[in-house]
């Protein structure tokens, strides 16, 4: 037996189709539809049908899509898994290094279950919390998911939700929280049937993907619910430990309870139910402390906020680009307000955005931002998909990941980066629509215009080889240069781990010292110094304390420590404890 329920306010009619016998739904009040069907069960397909159309719709909220987008939903049994994670309490997010992977490009197989084997490598690696990019339906069978539609239910080609639950349980078996990316703030067009059923999206507000999600017009009650009950159900049928908002810029809600408000309580109220921390990671680019103020404080609720500023800063002083939105950062004036404020724009004028942007983050803590070297956008959003030291060489990678794991902010790094993995991370799509994935590319071609990428040089998304180059190859990072890579990596995160200093998140302990001209850089955390050198010639710095220092890590081998502070090779970066 099973009950089915969907909102339905435009249709006059609506009929569930199990297997290849159709049911008629009683209307309710407010546009739902229900009923009760004895001879359904777990595992059975069904979809609707909506005043006697031909094509059956899937489950606006289907759990499973074994078809894919356009295919039949399918009933799944939510307790049927067999747990044994019940003992498992994730590290606090003040302590996380947080490791962002791509189901489909992180295993040559590209399933849940392949990245199970690779777990020990991450626990090895220091890692804390694994957070996925999307994975709910998405068309065809690659993709990066942010073009989803069927919100609750995991993609099958990677394993739908039994494989994904074995993921997250194994996962919690090795000591590992697990993130999930969630997208809120639009949905895919390939697939996306839910304004057949209600009013899912409004005209009133418009995004960059089109017409806004209704979260403040005539029937944005249920709509909010919708998304709503989506994070809850990740965090308590897939035992998710947080999730990631994505881009909530692009949310538009004038309601007096903003939807971000609303959904922090209930993930607040959920915790405290299941007994396990969960947490809310919001992007955004829009620089406003409200996104991670507690509620009673005028604020969202949100437990960090996923910031680019740092990245920013640092990208453009390790590769000289300042292109597109790189046009407002550039100096090491800009990257040391961005390792102890998190915020360069705080309120000034913005000339990418020609306006002023920002608010001060006065009071909030380092551990209220999480901010990386690379990530999915900051390197898939690019003509070639390159990495970091694609453009500016593994010196320079190694002087960003030592100034991001000794900031005060909470670091995550991007599948690869650790080892330099020579695979590029490039925009993919499998729309079924040719009409679709010509208009993706020539998007994407105009888009990329601002940082005078020629249009030729963009790989066509829809091509499987542009899925293909992007998948990792684990094999080279047992190899040299990457071998090298890594272990300075891992010797960050331990650095990280064992002194208190790096891990403590109150930014008015951090100093910055730098030299515009002579081009070197000198982050404080108490008794700990991030001393770098990226000139091209050798650098003699002064460190503020005169108690000769301890060369906890260094990137060259040319070191000299005297009594007015270090000399440092070029391109290279030491880490000092006095």
């Amino acid at each position: 037996m099973a009950f089915f329920k969907v909102w339905a306010p435009r249709a006059q009619k609506v009929q569930v189709k199990v297997k290849n016998s159709l049911s008629n739904l009683n209307a309710k009040d407010h546009g739902w539809w229900e009923a009760e069907i004895t001879k359904a069960r777990p595992g059975d397909d069904y979809a609707y049908v909506l005043d006697d159309r031909d094509k059956p719709l899937p489950d606006p909220r289907s759990p499973f899509q074994p078809y894919g987008v356009h295919g039949a939903s399918r009933l799944v049994d939510h307790d049927a898994f067999p747990w044994t994670d019940s003992g498992f309490q994730a590290q606090p997010l003040s302590s996380a290094v947080i490791y962002e992977c791509h189901v489909g490009t992180f295993t040559p197989k590209g399933s849940f279950e392949a990245m199970i084997p690779k777990l020990d490598y991450l626990c090895d690696l220091g890692i804390t919390h694994v957070e996925l990019m999307p994975v709910n339906e998405f068309p065809g069978s690659r993709g990066w998911g942010y073009d989803g539609v069927d919100l609750f239910a995991p993609h099958h080609h990677y394993g739908g939700p039994d494989g994904l639950k074995k993921l997250v349980n194994a996962c919690h078996e090795k000591g590992l929280a697990v993130l999930l990316d969630v997208v809120y703030n639009h949905l895919g067009p390939d697939g996306n049937y839910l304004d057949q059923f209600g009013p899912y999206f409004t005209d009133r507000h418009h995004t960059p993907w089109g017409r806004a999600v209704n979260f403040d017009t005539p029937g944005s009650d249920v709509a909010r619910r919708f998304f709503v009950d989506n994070a809850l159900m990740w965090l308590r049928d897939y035992h998710f430990d947080g999730l990631r908002l994505d881009a909530i810029h692009a949310i538009v809600d004038t309601s007096a309870t903003h939807i971000l408000e609303e959904l922090a309580n209930e993930v607040e109220a959920l915790e405290a139910y299941v007994g396990r921390q969960k947490v809310l990671i919001a992007e955004s680019n829009l620089n406003d402390p409200r996104v991670i103020q507690p509620s009673g404080f005028g604020g969202y609720g949100n437990h960090t906020q996923w910031t680019d500023d740092v990245h920013h800063a640092l990208h453009t002083i390790l590769t000289g680009e300042n292109q597109g939105y790189y046009i407002d950062f550039g100096s090491f004036a800009d990257l040391a307000k961005a390792l102890k404020n998190a915020y360069v724009y705080d309120g000034q004028y913005s000339q990418f955005r020609r306006r002023n942007l920002g608010k001060p983050p006065h009071h909030l803590n380092g551990h209220k931002f999480v901010t990386f070297l690379q990530n999915h956008d900051q390197v898939g959003n690019r003509a070639q998909g390159e990495r970091l030291h694609h453009i500016a060489g593994i010196d320079r990678l190694k002087i960003g990941a030592a100034l991001l794991f000794t900031s005060p902010f909470v670091p995550l790094i991007f599948q690869g980066e650790e080892w330099a993995a020579s695979t590029p991370f490039l925009y993919f799509t499998d729309h079924q629509n040719p009409d679709l994935g010509k208009a993706v590319l020539e998007g994407r071609r105009r888009e990329f215009a601002d940082f005078g990428w020629a249009a030729e040089s963009i790989p066509d998304p829809q091509n499987e080889n542009t899925f293909q180059r992007s998948v990792l190859n684990w094999h080279e990072c047992e190899t040299e240069p990457h071998q090298s890579v890594l272990q300075w990596y891992k010797k960050l995160i331990q650095l990280r781990k064992q002194f208190p200093e790096l891990t403590d998140g109150r930014r008015q302990d951090v100093q910055v010292d730098y030299d515009e001209t002579k081009k070197w850089i000198n982050v404080q955390r108490r008794n700990i110094s991030t001393v770098c050198n990226l000139s091209d010639d050798p650098q003699e710095i002064a460190l503020p304390v005169p108690e000769k220092p301890v060369v906890l890590l260094k990137s060259g081998n040319e070191i000299s420590i005297h009594d007015r502070g270090v000399t440092l090779p070029p391109q290279s970066v030491a880490i000092l404890w006095q």
